[in-house]
């Protein structure tokens, strides 16, 4: 059984025990969290559109954190201007607990 679900603008394909890391959600370490189901397979038979809305995906989160640092450097030859900056990505990550059809 896998499910396909919708957070943080991204979509991911997830069966259960999965650990994954998604976008920044705001809440609670071993908290549980309902996520958005477009899609759910089980064997044969697959739910999508409006029967999907009734299938469910809770998670529950592990923690949350920062990626790895990315630098951007920018400049224009002949001009002397150099800009530096960096930034990490918020992230948190999620272990699928159960998926049901409904």
């Amino acid at each position: 059984m896998y499910a396909i679900v919708k957070t943080g603008g991204k979509q991911y394909k997830v069966t259960e025990g999965l650990i994954f890391e998604t976008e920044l959600l705001h809440a609670d370490v071993n908290s549980a969290v309902e996520l958005e189901v477009v899609l759910a397979a089980d064997g044969d038979r697959v739910v999508t559109g409006s029967d999907a809305a009734n299938a469910k995906v809770t998670a529950t989160v592990l923690e949350h954190g920062k990626g790895k640092k990315i630098n951007i450097f920018t400049y224009k030859a002949k001009k002397n201007i150099r800009h530096r900056q960096g930034h990490r990505q918020p992230y948190t990550k999620l272990k699928v607990e159960s998926i049901t059809l409904g």
